[in-house]
């Protein structure tokens, strides 16, 4: 892989750099102790016959090149005024840690002897870590887009030292790589004006993209059917998923399917989310064996993936798989759910409870070896009739899948495998999972996929909000306990002072101010953390997150949320399109209508309406790029999906929970808190023109609740009415007899509540409240 022995390498090849930083390097090496291992070819007697100033940063992806021949900057002054006093373009690489076809492009180039040099002499190489500098990532992403007409990593442009990239690109393999070298060195030389004027143009061209605004438009309600109708049609075009290969999850639609389907009773939609959902669970994308997910599937059945894992990806899949199984009570759904998180709690948390970013595609060289199997291995392991079971469940072959070995897949889902066995589905959990583990522990001994042990805190967010849902919904309290653990010593790493976060931390050192989206990630996990708690401590936390992020991040212009302040960028990109992930907008109109709920703050109320109108036009147009952002919008016109809600702008706080009696029969509880000074009138009120607190199941067919206890009223005097009235107040329990009635569709369970809230001067309107519910297991 080192090219044409035109480009063989020379190992007399020194770099100079001055004494001071020279004797730096040597100090830091050092510093790094016996147990470090410089990751790269060029070694003389054991040590690295280069080290460059990434050696200084707390970056995983970043350290992996510390010792390339090329004179790698981090990104900050010290490069651009550098290029500038040089009079040197940029050759500016941006790449993560788990990412193959960076570490492809290393190999082929950045080790490389004679590319180093073309890259040392007429460049000033900046090499940038994404996951460190979303926003960074996002500015020049959009060059890439804009002069290819697609993206992707290692992103690779050639940018002034006013930070304009004038050509970009992603991938190159060596021989184009250094042609291209070849030919912007020349234009620099004899055409400078003119790549000058064309990184201006292009500069222009992007910061109208990123402030480009429409009149603002009203969102009806019905903008949030628009956008789920498009996402069925691309799902009608395939046999699961919402495109063709590569397929990736594609999350916020997922999340937007089952919130539609969670207001509604809507057929074809649950059979297109438990298309992808199950397609997505028996396949190879999902790590059989562990548990968790695979980044994406490089084929259109799921089989095949990129065999990297994202600590998002985990994070929000976890979510979906909840969340549908409090839909539709599917028992592999909650199976899938468990397994990622724990694969998460096992295999990604540090020593400290937080966790890392991401784990690595290869290992010995070569992609997804760590993850694949030979039917004779599994022989070796389990006893005949058990590897028999597991050889014909997941669909192993003499021949392989993938490089003539196998990647386990389930060829038909585990109920139909099942009723096949004669087992119930308890039944054949009970003999596959000690199989699974004896087979993970097994894999154990393999050389791992490299782990990136970065911690980023929006990541962590997305990860803690995780546990917390499958906490409440699949009734599994080690996750809330994991959780808690997570957000304490995030806090004490990441935030050691008001008005301060950071966004990273390895090796216990924080670095990097926080991003937008650190501030929202954390803020809708501490939010979560509070519904579930009830400790105002958390609210409070997740109030100060969020009115810095306001502060920090909030462009006045628009309403909408930066993704950064870089001074160093030409421009201030936006995270406003919800893709593979939610964007940072989405998320901040989702916890300041939260925020707005559980502080009755109409200024948060206000946040949210107002980045929803900055997009208006733009989601009137293509609602499908908003799908993360429109189920926001739902929310604020129907209400938050949960069993934890309030009313009366915040003066009651309603938790909804059940427990289990038999596989039919639940105890359902509802208990209140409300503040002082405020009440809501009785289940039987003295005066008939009064709004009762009643309860009642959204779906008789399927659910019937008899029994219902509500607790003794007090006879209070207020100044509302001259006679007493028969009210509720402070902390009480309305609880009832529920019954599942025996079906052949399930029915989520959704508990309707009616009440009125006063206080001694005034009666707000009646509200109708939607707990939405999943029966204890």
């Amino acid at each position: 892989m080192t090219g044409s022995p035109a480009f063989a390498n020379d190992y007399t090849y020194k770099i100079t750099y001055p004494n001071k930083l020279q004797q730096r390097l040597v100090s830091e090496l050092k510093h790094k102790g016996v147990t470090y291992k410089a990751r790269t070819k060029h070694i003389n007697n054991g040590s690295p016959l280069y080290t460059n100033r990434l050696i200084f940063e707390d970056s995983p992806y970043l350290i992996q090149h510390a010792h390339n021949p090329v004179n790698w900057y981090p990104w900050g002054e010290e490069a651009f005024a550098t290029a500038k006093l040089e009079n040197k373009p940029i050759f500016l690489s941006i790449g993560y840690a788990t990412c193959h076809w960076c570490h492809v492009m290393e190999e082929e180039s950045f080790e490389n002897i004679q590319v180093a040099k073309l890259l040392n002499e007429n460049f000033i190489a900046i090499k940038v870590d994404r996951e460190q500098y979303p926003d960074i990532d996002a500015t020049y992403m959009e060059a890439v887009q804009l002069l290819t007409g697609r993206g992707g990593w290692p992103m690779s442009s050639f940018i002034t030292s006013d930070g304009k990239p004038f050509f970009s690109g992603t991938y190159y393999p060596q021989a184009t790589f250094v042609d291209l070298l070849q030919q912007i060195t020349r234009a620099w030389t004899q055409q400078k004006p003119d790549l000058l004027k064309q990184a201006d143009q292009i500069a222009v061209t992007i910061q109208k993209n990123i402030s480009r605004q429409g009149v603002v438009t009203k969102l009806e309600q019905s903008i949030v059917q628009a956008s789920v109708q498009e996402i069925l049609k691309r799902a009608a075009i395939q046999s699961s998923g919402f495109s063709a290969a590569p397929k990736f999850p594609q999350e916020p639609f997922l999340l937007s399917l089952l919130q539609s389907a969670e207001r509604k009773h809507q057929p074809a939609l649950l059979k297109s989310i438990d298309n992808t959902l199950s397609a997505m669970a028996q396949g190879g994308i999902y790590d059989q064996i562990g548990g968790g997910f695979h980044r994406y599937s490089t084929d259109d059945n799921w089989l095949v993936p990129h065999f990297e894992k994202m600590l998002y990806n985990q994070a929000y899949l976890a979510r979906i798989y909840t969340q549908a199984y409090r839909l539709t009570n599917n028992p592999l759904y909650a199976r899938v759910a468990k397994q990622t998180l724990n694969y998460v709690l096992r295999d990604m948390r540090s020593n400290t409870g937080v966790f890392y970013s991401a784990t690595d595609a290869d290992s010995e060289g070569e992609e997804g070896t760590y993850f694949i199997w030979t039917i004779d291995e599994i022989k070796n392991v389990l006893k005949p009739d058990d590897a028999k079971f597991i050889i014909q469940l997941f669909g192993l072959t003499s021949r392989g899948n993938f490089e003539n070995k196998n990647i386990l897949f389930l060829k038909e889902p585990l109920t139909q495998a099942a009723k096949k066995q004669g087992l119930s589905l308890d039944k054949m959990f009970a003999k596959l999972n000690p199989l699974l583990e004896d087979l993970r522990k097994y894999r154990q001994q393999r050389t791992p996929p490299l782990t990136d042990n970065k911690v980023i805190v929006a990541w962590n967010g997305m990860l803690i909000t995780a546990l917390l849902e499958a906490s409440d919904i699949l009734h599994t309290p080690r996750y809330l306990e994991a959780a808690k653990t997570a957000v304490e010593s995030l806090w004490k790493l990441q935030r050691p002072r008001a008005g301060e976060l950071w966004r990273i931390n390895l090796n216990n050192q924080a670095s990097i101010a926080a991003k937008q989206d650190d501030y929202a990630h954390f803020s809708e996990a501490l939010i979560k953390l509070y519904d579930l708690t009830a400790l105002p401590s958390y609210l409070q936390m997740a109030e100060s997150l969020s009115n810095e992020m306001v502060d920090k991040f909030l462009d006045t212009a628009s309403s909408t949320l930066l993704m950064g302040t870089d001074k160093l960028l030409f421009t201030q990109a936006k995270d406003s399109y919800d893709s593979t992930l939610p964007s940072g907008n989405s998320v901040a109109v989702r916890i300041f209508y939260q925020l707005f709920n559980r502080t009755g703050k109409q200024i948060y109320k206000d946040y949210a309406t107002n980045i929803l109108a900055s997009f208006s036009s733009n989601i009137s147009q293509q609602p499908i790029l908003y799908p993360y952002m429109l189920a926001q919008l739902d929310e604020l016109k129907k209400g938050e999906i949960s069993g934890h809600l309030y009313a009366a702008h915040s003066a009651i706080k309603i938790d909804a929970t059940t427990e289990k009696i038999t596989a039919t029969k639940f105890k359902l509880m509802i208990d209140f808190k409300i503040k002082p000074g405020w009440h809501i009138n009785a289940h039987q009120p003295i005066q008939e023109q009064l709004i009762a607190t009643t309860i009642k199941v959204t779906d008789g067919n399927h659910w019937q609740l008899s029994e219902i206890q509500y607790p003794s009223y007090e006879l209070v005097k207020t100044n509302i009415d001259a006679e007493p009235l028969a009210l509720y107040q402070g902390e009480f329990r309305i609880s009832a007899n529920l019954m599942k009635k025996i079906t052949i569709e399930t029915s989520p369970l959704k508990i309707e509540l009616n009440l009125q809230a006063c206080n001694q001067k005034t009666c707000l309107a009646p509200e109708l409240i939607t707990l939405f519910l999943s029966p204890a297991r």
